[in-house]
Protein backbone atom coordinates (compact mmCIF):
# COMPACT_ATOMS: atom_id res chain seq x y z
CA UNK A 1 0.00 0.00 0.00
CA UNK A 2 2.61 2.79 1.02
CA UNK A 3 4.29 2.06 -2.01
CA UNK A 4 1.24 1.81 -4.43
CA UNK A 5 0.85 5.73 -2.57
CA UNK A 6 4.35 6.35 -3.25
CA UNK A 7 5.61 9.29 -5.65
CA UNK A 8 8.03 7.16 -7.56
CA UNK A 9 4.67 4.70 -8.08
CA UNK A 10 4.99 6.97 -11.56
CA UNK A 11 1.16 6.05 -14.19
CA UNK A 12 2.95 8.49 -17.42
CA UNK A 13 4.82 11.35 -18.22
CA UNK A 14 4.41 14.82 -18.89
CA UNK A 15 7.49 17.04 -20.34
CA UNK A 16 10.18 14.18 -19.02
CA UNK A 17 8.63 14.65 -15.26
CA UNK A 18 7.00 11.48 -14.19
CA UNK A 19 3.25 11.85 -12.70
CA UNK A 20 2.53 9.40 -10.05
CA UNK A 21 -0.90 7.59 -9.08
CA UNK A 22 -1.33 9.64 -6.12
CA UNK A 23 -1.05 13.19 -7.83
CA UNK A 24 -3.26 11.51 -10.53
CA UNK A 25 -6.07 10.80 -8.06
CA UNK A 26 -5.55 14.10 -6.23
CA UNK A 27 -6.34 15.77 -9.80
CA UNK A 28 -9.69 13.54 -10.18
CA UNK A 29 -10.84 14.27 -6.81
CA UNK A 30 -9.96 17.79 -6.63
CA UNK A 31 -11.54 18.98 -10.29
CA UNK A 32 -14.74 16.52 -9.19
CA UNK A 33 -14.83 18.46 -5.81
CA UNK A 34 -14.31 21.85 -7.61
CA UNK A 35 -16.77 21.15 -10.21
CA UNK A 36 -19.40 19.91 -7.91
CA UNK A 37 -19.20 23.21 -6.00
CA UNK A 38 -19.38 25.45 -8.65
CA UNK A 39 -22.80 24.42 -8.89
CA UNK A 40 -23.29 24.44 -4.93
CA UNK A 41 -23.51 20.50 -4.59
CA UNK A 42 -23.45 19.14 -1.34
CA UNK A 43 -21.87 16.20 -2.91
CA UNK A 44 -18.76 17.73 -3.01
CA UNK A 45 -17.97 17.88 0.31
CA UNK A 46 -17.96 14.11 0.34
CA UNK A 47 -14.99 14.02 -2.65
CA UNK A 48 -13.51 16.43 -0.74
CA UNK A 49 -12.84 14.24 2.07
CA UNK A 50 -10.54 12.01 -0.21
CA UNK A 51 -9.40 14.84 -1.70
CA UNK A 52 -7.86 15.84 1.23
CA UNK A 53 -6.77 12.67 2.35
CA UNK A 54 -4.11 12.34 -1.10
CA UNK A 55 -2.95 15.81 -1.16
CA UNK A 56 -1.49 14.96 2.44
CA UNK A 57 -0.10 11.90 1.13
CA UNK A 58 1.34 13.62 -1.99
CA UNK A 59 2.22 16.79 0.24
CA UNK A 60 4.07 15.02 2.78
CA UNK A 61 6.32 13.15 -0.01
CA UNK A 62 7.00 16.60 -2.05
CA UNK A 63 8.15 18.68 1.25
CA UNK A 64 5.15 20.69 1.23
CA UNK A 65 4.77 20.84 4.92
CA UNK A 66 2.73 23.53 5.23
CA UNK A 67 0.37 22.32 3.00
CA UNK A 68 0.73 19.00 4.54
CA UNK A 69 -0.27 20.28 7.81
CA UNK A 70 -3.25 22.25 6.70
CA UNK A 71 -4.90 19.28 5.48
CA UNK A 72 -6.45 18.16 8.65
CA UNK A 73 -7.91 21.35 9.30
CA UNK A 74 -9.15 21.47 5.80
CA UNK A 75 -10.72 18.48 6.52
CA UNK A 76 -12.47 19.73 9.38
CA UNK A 77 -13.60 22.43 7.89
CA UNK A 78 -15.01 20.81 5.50
CA UNK A 79 -17.09 18.87 7.40
CA UNK A 80 -18.28 21.99 8.88
CA UNK A 81 -18.82 23.28 5.83
CA UNK A 82 -21.10 20.05 5.27
CA UNK A 83 -22.81 20.23 8.22
CA UNK A 84 -23.67 24.17 7.50
CA UNK A 85 -25.12 24.19 4.12
CA UNK A 86 -27.15 21.53 5.13
CA UNK A 87 -28.50 22.95 8.31
CA UNK A 88 -29.15 26.63 7.99
CA UNK A 89 -31.01 28.70 9.92
CA UNK A 90 -34.55 29.57 8.87
CA UNK A 91 -33.54 32.79 7.80
CA UNK A 92 -30.31 31.52 5.82
CA UNK A 93 -32.19 29.16 3.86
CA UNK A 94 -32.56 29.56 -0.35
CA UNK A 95 -35.76 27.81 -1.68
CA UNK A 96 -33.77 24.09 -1.51
CA UNK A 97 -33.43 24.60 2.49
CA UNK A 98 -29.75 25.05 2.22
CA UNK A 99 -27.46 27.84 3.05
CA UNK A 100 -27.86 30.76 0.44
CA UNK A 101 -25.38 32.58 -0.74
CA UNK A 102 -24.22 35.35 0.87
CA UNK A 103 -21.45 38.24 0.85
CA UNK A 104 -18.75 39.39 3.15
CA UNK A 105 -19.07 43.30 4.30
CA UNK A 106 -16.14 45.57 3.50
CA UNK A 107 -14.89 45.43 7.12
CA UNK A 108 -15.18 41.53 6.68
CA UNK A 109 -12.88 41.83 3.96
CA UNK A 110 -10.20 43.71 5.65
CA UNK A 111 -9.82 41.71 8.22
CA UNK A 112 -9.62 38.51 6.13
CA UNK A 113 -6.94 40.31 4.11
CA UNK A 114 -5.30 41.07 7.35
CA UNK A 115 -5.27 37.78 9.20
CA UNK A 116 -3.80 36.11 5.70
CA UNK A 117 -0.65 38.23 5.92
CA UNK A 118 -0.45 37.28 9.41
CA UNK A 119 -0.93 33.72 8.91
CA UNK A 120 1.85 34.13 6.17
CA UNK A 121 4.73 35.66 8.29
CA UNK A 122 4.06 33.28 11.70
CA UNK A 123 3.67 30.29 9.72
CA UNK A 124 6.62 30.79 7.32
CA UNK A 125 8.87 31.39 10.21
CA UNK A 126 7.46 28.46 11.90
CA UNK A 127 8.15 26.20 8.81
CA UNK A 128 11.09 27.98 8.07
CA UNK A 129 13.01 26.08 11.31
CA UNK A 130 10.76 22.95 11.58
CA UNK A 131 13.44 20.72 10.13
CA UNK A 132 15.61 22.17 13.47
CA UNK A 133 12.62 21.25 15.84
CA UNK A 134 11.85 17.90 14.26
CA UNK A 135 14.85 16.90 11.82
CA UNK A 136 14.23 12.93 11.99
CA UNK A 137 10.54 13.86 10.63
CA UNK A 138 10.82 16.62 8.56
CA UNK A 139 13.31 17.95 5.94
CA UNK A 140 14.28 21.45 5.22
CA UNK A 141 10.67 23.46 3.55
CA UNK A 142 11.93 24.79 -0.01
CA UNK A 143 10.04 27.25 -0.20
CA UNK A 144 7.95 28.51 3.45
CA UNK A 145 6.89 31.67 3.09
CA UNK A 146 5.54 31.04 -0.03
CA UNK A 147 4.05 28.34 1.01
CA UNK A 148 2.50 29.35 4.16
CA UNK A 149 0.52 32.01 1.50
CA UNK A 150 -0.66 29.76 0.03
CA UNK A 151 -1.56 27.77 3.27
CA UNK A 152 -3.37 30.46 4.59
CA UNK A 153 -5.47 31.90 1.79
CA UNK A 154 -6.90 28.06 0.99
CA UNK A 155 -8.20 28.24 4.70
CA UNK A 156 -9.82 31.66 4.20
CA UNK A 157 -11.13 30.88 0.53
CA UNK A 158 -11.95 27.53 2.52
CA UNK A 159 -14.26 28.81 5.71
CA UNK A 160 -15.75 31.58 3.08
CA UNK A 161 -16.98 28.22 0.85
CA UNK A 162 -18.07 26.39 4.10
CA UNK A 163 -20.08 29.93 4.91
CA UNK A 164 -21.33 29.91 1.06
CA UNK A 165 -19.91 33.68 0.53
CA UNK A 166 -19.61 34.33 -2.73
CA UNK A 167 -16.19 35.71 -2.41
CA UNK A 168 -14.41 32.80 -1.91
CA UNK A 169 -14.26 32.60 -5.64
CA UNK A 170 -11.84 35.76 -5.33
CA UNK A 171 -9.74 33.68 -2.68
CA UNK A 172 -9.68 31.17 -5.02
CA UNK A 173 -8.27 33.02 -8.22
CA UNK A 174 -5.32 33.79 -5.93
CA UNK A 175 -4.76 30.34 -4.77
CA UNK A 176 -4.91 28.59 -8.06
CA UNK A 177 -2.50 31.32 -9.64
CA UNK A 178 -0.29 31.13 -6.75
CA UNK A 179 -0.41 27.42 -6.86
CA UNK A 180 1.15 27.33 -10.42
CA UNK A 181 4.19 29.20 -9.61
CA UNK A 182 4.03 26.68 -5.83
CA UNK A 183 4.01 23.11 -7.87
CA UNK A 184 6.37 24.05 -10.78
CA UNK A 185 9.11 25.48 -8.05
CA UNK A 186 8.76 22.03 -6.41
CA UNK A 187 8.83 19.82 -9.52
CA UNK A 188 5.85 18.86 -10.24
CA UNK A 189 4.71 18.39 -13.84
CA UNK A 190 0.96 17.50 -13.83
CA UNK A 191 -0.50 19.98 -10.82
CA UNK A 192 0.30 23.23 -12.64
CA UNK A 193 -1.37 22.20 -15.66
CA UNK A 194 -4.51 21.26 -13.39
CA UNK A 195 -4.53 24.64 -11.47
CA UNK A 196 -5.06 26.42 -14.89
CA UNK A 197 -8.35 24.16 -14.56
CA UNK A 198 -8.94 24.77 -11.66
CA UNK A 199 -8.96 29.09 -12.86
CA UNK A 200 -11.45 28.08 -15.00
CA UNK A 201 -13.52 26.33 -12.65
CA UNK A 202 -13.08 29.27 -10.39
CA UNK A 203 -14.84 31.66 -13.04
CA UNK A 204 -17.51 29.37 -13.58
CA UNK A 205 -18.22 29.24 -10.08
CA UNK A 206 -18.62 32.85 -9.43
CA UNK A 207 -20.32 32.99 -12.31
CA UNK A 208 -23.10 30.51 -10.81
CA UNK A 209 -23.48 31.60 -7.25
CA UNK A 210 -23.22 35.11 -9.13
CA UNK A 211 -26.55 34.34 -10.48
CA UNK A 212 -27.61 31.92 -7.53
CA UNK A 213 -27.16 34.79 -5.23
CA UNK A 214 -29.33 37.32 -7.35
CA UNK A 215 -31.84 34.77 -7.43
CA UNK A 216 -32.16 33.79 -3.94
CA UNK A 217 -31.07 37.57 -2.28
Amino acid sequence: MESLFSIDNILFSIGGQGVSLVETLSVATGLTCVYLATRAKVANFWVGYAYNILLFILFYQKGLYSSMLVQPISFAINFYGHWRWTHPAKEEANSKKQLRITLLTVKERALYIGAMVLFMVVWGVVLTFLDDLFPSVFNEARRPYLDAFVTGAILIAQYLSAQKKLDCWGVWFIVNTTNITLYLLAGLAFLPMVSAGYLILAFMGFAMWRKMWKENK
